[in-house]
């Protein structure tokens, strides 16, 4: 899907007419529009297709007066579950391609900080301004990684209070859901890093006063984001360890009982298997007696076991 804005009396709108500094956003363009982009607008094919894939990596390309910065965005979605809580978070590539007179974003599928420039939610931006529109960018999504970072703060001490009242499996998944969320999150976080400080040599794009502090604060973001990122990590492994030691503590208490139940009961079938068998001049024949004797060798080794270190 093609749609080309451009900023109208401090506005952004959408319009059909393709010319000098407009944004022109592909998300999930197929065959027909991606043959358009590298027709009518000379945009290199492999450019558009670094950006649809997947696994392609943060970089950032210049070749005949084309620049390509591809970079991680983050992305929240909800599990096929009723508990509100329950959400994963991974990342995806998003490909911007700046010329002399466009600016291109390219995705793999629609998100909320396109949507945010498409629909004015991001104020005092000017698609003419093509280094300062794509900077504006980048700081939208490094804040978009704060906000995703907090909210996992905040589902982590949600499902850490839910794992305090019982040790529900659900819980469980979801900080392990979060462990690898949090892994994604930092390792794209570190290739944007490197981007951003090779954009802010001024080697690739011309930098202006104003671009050079608006790309500094990107910066600024993106390395508290890295941080938070780490903190987060080693907290919830801490935690998924602390946790994993509990369980295993909790096994070895069950199995403690287990093992004195099945040694109390195994003394009662001893005796009652002694007198089950035909033999003649067994002591106390009678079923009181024998009853008894079991009982009594089963409440001794009960107190045996419950008192001594075993059980401790």
């Amino acid at each position: 899907m093609l749609r080309i804005y451009k900023t109208i009396e401090n506005t952004i709108e959408e319009t059909d007419v393709l010319e000098a500094g407009c944004w022109i956003s592909a998300i999930a363009p197929t065959e027909a529009e991606i043959s358009k982009l590298e027709n009518d607008l000379g945009i290199d094919r492999d450019y558009i297709r670094s950006a649809l894939d997947e696994e392609e990596s943060s970089r950032i390309e210049s070749d005949e007066g084309q620049t390509l910065i591809v970079l991680d965005y983050p992305v929240a979605e909800k599990s096929d579950d009723s508990d509100e809580k329950t959400f994963s978070y991974y990342t995806l590539p998003m490909g911007i391609i700046l010329t002399d007179r466009y600016v291109i974003t390219v995705c793999l599928k629609e998100n909320a900080i396109i949507d945010d420039f498409a629909k004015g939610v991001v104020k005092n931006i000017k698609t003419q301004f093509k280094t300062r529109f794509i900077f504006c960018l980048l700081l939208r999504i490094a804040a978009k990684y704060l906000q995703f970072l907090k909210q996992i703060d905040k589902i982590f001490s949600y499902s850490e209070k839910q794992l305090h009242n019982s040790m529900k499996n659900k819980a469980l998944f979801q900080l392990l859901s979060l462990e690898k969320s949090l892994v994604y999150f930092s390792t794209s976080l570190k290739t944007t890093e490197t981007v951003l400080e090779k954009l802010l040599r001024g080697r690739i794009i011309k930098l202006y006063d104003e671009d050079q502090e608006l790309l500094e604060d990107v910066l600024v973001e993106v390395k508290q984001a890295i941080e938070m990122s780490n903190i987060y990590s080693n907290i919830l492994s801490n935690t998924m360890d602390a946790y994993s030691n509990i369980i295993s503590n909790n096994l070895n208490q069950a199995m403690k009982v287990l093992t004195v139940i099945t040694i109390v009961l195994e003394l009662p079938t001893i005796v009652f298997s002694f007198y089950g068998m035909n033999v003649s001049d067994l002591p106390f024949p009678h079923t009181l007696p024998a009853l008894g004797i079991a009982a009594v060798l089963a409440t001794t080794a009960a107190f045996i076991l419950t008192k001594s270190k075993f059980y401790k």
